[in-house]
C-alpha cells in the first residue's frame, strides 16, 4: 500500500478535458509506476488516500471499499453553529443529470447514503465537525451538510453565497482511513491532520 495526502484542487484521476490531465494518479505513477488508484476524493477535497502497489492489494482494498469495511473520517468546517452535539443524516442521492456533476436527494431513484457527524468545536458562525460516512456516494458529505442547513464553507457547488465566500477552499479533509492490511489482514489506521 501507498498512503498519500492529496492536496485540495488536484484531481484524483485524469478528467476528459485536456486541461484535466494533471492528477494524483499520474503524479504518483511518475515515482511509483506500479501504484494503482483504489478510491477517489473530490478535486476540492484534501486528505488521505490509499493506492495499491500490486494487483493482489488492489483487489483486496477494492473489495474492502465495496463491502464498506474501510472506516473513513473527515473533518469539515460548516456554516452556522450546529446546536446538537451529534447526529445522523440518511438521505438517498443520485446524479442531477442536467446539472452534472451535481448530486441531488431523490427518495424514489436515489441510492442510500448515510452520514454520522459529531461536533468538534463551535465558532462564532461556523462549526468544526467530524464526519463519518457509512456509504461513499459522490458529493455525499457536501449534499448532506447542505440539506441540514450547514453547508461546508468554500463549497462552490452546494453552499449559498455567504458560506461559499467564507473560505478560500472547500473546508473538507479526509483525515483518517482504517482498513485491513492486504498482506495478513491486520487492522491499520492512517491519519493526516487537516490543513485548516
Amino acid at each position: 500500500m501507498l498512503l498519500v495526502d492529496k492536496p485540495a484542487g488536484l484531481l484524483s484521476v485524469p478528467g476528459k478535458p485536456d486541461g484535466h490531465k494533471d492528477c494524483l494518479e499520474r503524479r504518483i505513477q511518475n515515482e511509483y509506476p506500479e501504484a494503482r488508484i483504489v478510491h477517489r476524493l473530490d478535486m476540492a477535497t484534501s486528505g488521505i488516500m490509499v493506492l495499491a502497489m500490486s494487483a493482489i492489494a488492489h483487489r483486496h482494498l477494492g473489495l474492502q471499499f465495496e463491502r464498506r469495511h474501510i472506516k473513513k473520517r473527515y473533518v469539515a468546517r460548516v456554516w452556522g453553529v450546529v446546536s446538537e452535539d451529534q447526529g445522523v443524516i440518511e438521505l438517498p442521492l443520485r446524479c442531477d443529470w442536467p446539472n452534472r456533476p451535481l448530486q441531488m436527494v431523490d427518495f424514489e431513484q436515489g441510492k442510500s447514503a448515510l452520514t454520522q457527524w459529531q461536533v468538534v468545536e463551535r465558532g462564532d458562525n461556523s462549526t468544526r465537525l467530524l464526519l463519518l460516512p457509512k456509504t461513499g456516494r459522490s458529493h455525499q458529505l457536501r449534499v448532506h451538510m447542505q440539506q441540514i442547513g450547514h453547508p461546508i464553507l468554500g463549497d462552490e457547488f452546494y453552499a449559498h453565497e455567504e458560506a461559499r465566500h467564507a473560505a478560500d477552499r472547500l473546508m473538507l479533509h479526509a483525515q483518517t482511513l482504517e482498513m485491513f492490511h492486504p498482506d495478513g489482514g491486520r487492522t491499520c489506521k492512517f491519519s493526516v491532520q487537516a490543513p485548516f
